[in-house]
């Protein structure tokens, strides 16, 4: 015979576990939302953070600022980088200077390819880009995304 408070204990942690859990899923899905600043800005958006394995993913690089942004080539300094810190894909692009109006977006999609041809496998990954100011200045963004299988 099992007594009433563990079972009362125990129906609890259950009920509380999942309710947490149902919380954590629906953290984990949301999408970042886009804040327009004064000055110089950018945003990069993706439509979800958890993707599957081999699920294209779309990339989004807003200006989210008041003033024209100039990127070094035509891929906007965008990078997919391991969390250790290796670049694992960068789109093939013209050494070309990019400018991005506010406002403006330019969209990338990644098919989970690194430059090398072969596939990503599951894990958490860094989408960055970044620009140099007119003052000289760096400016980089990064969001992360999961892949799992």
């Amino acid at each position: 015979m099992i007594p009433k408070g563990a079972l009362v204990g125990l129906g609890s942690g259950i009920i509380a576990a999942v309710i947490f859990g149902i919380f954590l899923s629906s953290m984990a899905n949301q999408v970042p939302v886009l804040v327009y600043v004064d000055g110089p800005s950018f945003s990069i958006i993706t439509e979800k953070t958890n993707f599957k394995i081999g699920e294209n993913i779309a990339i989004k690089i807003v200006n989210s600022g008041t003033v024209p942004l100039t990127f070094s080539d035509s891929s906007y300094g965008l990078r997919i980088i391991g969390l250790d810190g290796r670049i694992l894909y960068s789109p093939q692009s013209a050494q070309v200077i990019s400018t991005l109006e506010p406002k403006e977006e330019k969209m990338f999609v990644w098919d989970q390819t690194k430059s090398d041809g072969s596939k990503v496998i599951d894990g958490r990954y860094k989408i960055v880009s970044n620009m140099i100011q007119n003052n000289g200045k760096k400016l980089e963004k990064s969001i992360t995304i999961n892949i799992f299988k």
